[in-house]
């Protein structure tokens, strides 16, 4: 009987291990500001994907959002320690930008390029140092008009370019959702409206715009843990 017992328990340990070739899921957690904040909330796109994931790849992921409303990119970087790396991630999910866009003129704050891409590429290493794979996206929107009228088309495109050449450099997965979202409403505004297509407020996502980006994230992270 005492020889029976570890061959039974290195068969369970076997078990265990088959389903996924882990022995537990993937902890997901999505660092960002109020549009992961809103991510959690039933319709949000994290809801959203732990619905998807559970009918695709039942077992794969363990999703946690980190998103908190006004953040910027300093502003992740403050808290990565205790809101982040406390909850030993397999993959985290960086989705900032707006903000650092966007409070320059609806606050008069904001973050300038070169700054943004020093804390970005700070946040990059410290994650990387503790071997967690990262999935980088692009800031979406910040109003939705096809004719480049929005007032910050400029440095939102400025800023997601910063973040594809981070991905590249630094080899994490990217989810370019800035090209996304310019690309569905070349296909899908034809009345040049500034919001209501993919998001409620020109920024924050609606029902179709949280489906969206639940869909390509979704497919980004199957893909990046693909072995």
């Amino acid at each position: 009987m005492k020889q029976i017992l570890p061959l039974l328990c290195g068969v369970f340990t076997l078990l265990a291990t088959s389903v996924w070739g882990q022995q537990k899921p993937a902890r997901v957690v999505f660092f960002g500001d109020s549009i992961t904040e809103l991510g959690v909330q039933p319709g949000g796109y994290i809801t959203r994907m732990k619905l998807g994931a559970e009918k695709a790849a039942p077992g794969r992921f363990e999703f946690i959002g980190a998103g908190v409303s006004g953040n910027k990119v300093y502003d992740l970087y403050l808290r990565l320690e205790e809101e982040v790396l406390s909850k030993n991630p397999d993959v985290v999910v960086i989705y900032v930008g707006v903000n650092d866009v966007w409070h320059k003129a609806l606050l008069g704050t904001g973050t300038d390029a070169d700054k943004f891409e020093k804390f970005y590429v700070a946040l990059i290493k410290k994650l990387q140092e503790k071997n967690i794979k990262l999935v980088l996206c692009t800031p979406a929107a910040i109003g939705e008009r096809t004719d480049c009228t929005n007032p910050q088309d400029g440095d939102l495109n400025l800023y997601a370019q910063i973040i594809r050449n981070l991905a590249a450099q630094y080899h994490c997965a990217l989810c370019d959702l800035r090209q996304a979202f310019l690309a569905y409403n070349l296909n899908n505004n034809p009345q040049n409206k500034v919001s209501g297509m993919l998001t409620t407020d020109k920024v924050h996502l609606n029902e179709k715009g949280n489906q969206l980006v639940a869909d390509l994230l979704l497919a980004e992270l199957q893909q990046s843990l693909q072995p």
